[in-house]
């Protein structure tokens, strides 16, 4: 009985530690950055640089239709999604059917992609 007391303590410590860390997508941010390379057409990773596409600089915690200067469709401006791993996989994956009249036409259909550029974005402040 003596034994199970420090696992259990040190179980205790290494899920409140974890617990602690901040959340981080579960793809391959390297990975993402070479996949986000069909993306750079339309997207700038640099702060305040927007293309056909808004920056994606800070993307995550960021409100939908926000990215100063850039001019949103309608439709995103009302869509108040605030960007995270969840959202961003959902929009990305079929951007027209998530934001109905979204200017974005470019899907990432496959899983892996999708969670390898989140993880990518994510790198971006």
């Amino acid at each position: 009985m003596v034994a199970i007391i420090p696992a259990l303590s040190v179980a205790a410590v290494v899920g409140t530690t974890l617990a602690a860390l901040p959340a981080q997508a579960a793809g391959d941010a390297a990975v993402g950055k070479q996949v986000f390379a069909r993306c750079v057409g339309c997207h700038s990773t640099t702060l305040g640089e927007n293309k056909i596409g808004p920056s994606l600089a800070g993307v995550f915690g960021r409100k939908s239709g926000s990215e100063p200067g850039y001019n949103y469709s309608p439709a995103l401006k009302a869509a108040n999604i605030t960007w995270d791993e969840h959202t961003l996989d959902q929009f990305l994956a079929n951007p027209a059917t998530d934001v109905h009249g979204t200017k974005m036409f470019v899907n990432l259909p496959q899983a892996a992609d999708r969670e390898n550029v989140i993880s990518y974005l994510e790198t971006l402040k």
